[in-house]
């Protein structure tokens, strides 16, 4: 069945027991699947495959888009603790590094971030966000760094500097 066509492909970190649920359920409904893994000729690395005859093609993918994934399903964080919230958005060219310097304070203050942004269109700006349950500490950090101006930014740099060569 190495030259049967796949019908599902998983790389996530479940995707070997996906790939045999998929494949059992299969079996259940009458069609015949291979279970293969990135050992398999044609199987990108770290992926599973399932392939099936050209005959059980069709009847196959339509199976798989009605399995449920329930697994997947009640491990799903339902929460919006980790939803992304903009808490420093300039626009223009020369925003990008102030952008990054906010993201780097953040950084240095344990708080994760992402920045929003492409030099290549500067104009539509740049945007750092940091998850919901992080943004008054965030802002906090934000506004201490700008009360303390570039001097301040400059010794804090030197510091850190001297305690990882130090």
């Amino acid at each position: 069945m190495d030259s049967g066509i796949t019908v599902f492909r998983s790389a996530d970190e479940s995707a070997g027991e996906d790939a045999a649920k998929v494949r059992d359920m299969l079996a259940e409904s009458g069609i015949e699947a291979a279970l293969l893994d990135d050992s398999a000729p044609g199987v990108p690395a770290g992926a599973y495959e399932i392939r099936v005859g050209p005959a059980d093609r069709e009847r196959a993918e339509w199976l798989i888009a009605r399995y449920p994934p329930e697994a997947e399903l009640e491990q799903v964080d339902a929460s919006t603790a980790l939803d992304l919230v903009t808490v420093f958005g300039q626009e223009g060219s020369a925003r990008e590094m102030e952008a990054l310097q906010v993201q780097s304070i953040l950084d240095a203050g344990g708080i994760s971030s992402v920045l929003i942004g492409d030099s290549r269109y500067p104009n539509f700006g740049h945007r750092v966000r940091v998850a919901k349950e992080h943004t008054a500490r965030a802002k906090q950090l934000i506004e201490e760094a700008l009360a303390a101006g570039p001097v301040s930014a400059e010794e804090a740099e030197r510091a850190g500097e001297s305690s990882r060569n130090g």
